[in-house]
């Protein structure tokens, strides 16, 4: 089976532009699932109920989110709507939504597991020990993490921690993808940052002008996103699905 991870998609343009090539893509990679990050989908940061609506029109069978989960106060209810929506897992225990779903493919049962890192971002629970109390509650092999981290070290250190144990490791946050796309020893796919979907010409999405300023003089500044040509960013990954062991890794970077 081959599953297509979309990178983090930014506001309405990254989506309109998902919309317009994702149904071409996933021919051409002959994608069984599709996963997106869409943390940022809606215009000015976070996920709402028409962003996420707007992401499962277009086929996605997982929504992963991050450390803009609950950016829109509004929208939080969404995550107990919506079956295929998640948040990191290692949010306190009470928090709404839930960390990981399994998809049931008929053939194969895919668990798709978000966590958050800890390293310059939130001081969450431990994803180390999460993911291990996780998967003593998974009855699938066919295991795939978005690791929503700021620090390449310490997702770096996840892929090997979880070899063998995952189908993959896929790393998402940073909005740059990375070229370090391999099988690992132990049969897992991993990456470092899926990258990004939406306005090419920015800084993460955002009017460049505006992000050099606010970096430049240190004055509090509104983002606004950039209205530019977009690109998607993301991976897919050709797995077994009667051993979960992923076969080959391949970046996706569409113009």
């Amino acid at each position: 089976m081959k599953l297509m991870f979309i990178g983090d998609v930014v506001g309405g343009a990254g989506c309109q532009f998902l919309a317009s090539r994702i149904k071409e893509l996933r021919k051409r990679y002959e994608a069984d699932i599709l996963v997106v990050n869409g943390e940022n989908s809606a215009t000015g940061n976070g996920i709402t109920a028409s962003s996420a609506k707007m992401l499962t029109q277009l086929g996605a069978d997982v929504i992963t989110s991050g450390n803009h989960a609950f950016k829109r106060h509004e929208s939080q209810h969404i995550y107990d709507e919506l079956p295929y929506l998640i948040r990191p897992a290692n949010f306190p225990e009470g928090v709404i939504g839930k960390g990981y779903c399994v998809l049931d493919m008929g053939r194969a049962r895919i668990a798709v597991v978000n966590l958050l890192g800890v390293t310059y971002l939130e001081p969450l629970d431990n994803p180390f020990t999460v993911i291990d109390r996780i998967l003593g509650e998974l009855d699938t092999p066919n295991i795939f993490l978005d690791f929503h981290a700021e620090a390449t070290s310490e997702k770096k250190a996840m892929g090997f921690y979880l070899d063998g144990r995952v189908t993959a490791v896929i790393g998402t946050h940073t909005h740059v993808q990375t070229a370090d796309e391999k099988i690992l020893g132990g049969g897992t796919a991993y990456i470092t940052d899926a990258g990004m979907t939406g306005p090419e010409e920015s800084v993460l999405g955002v009017e460049k002008e505006l992000a050099i300023s606010k970096l430049r003089f240190r004055f509090p500044t509104r983002f606004v996103e950039a209205q530019t040509p977009c690109f998607i960013n993301g991976v897919v990954i050709d797995f077994d699905e009667k051993t979960g062991r992923a076969r080959k890794i391949v970046r996706v970077v569409e113009r």
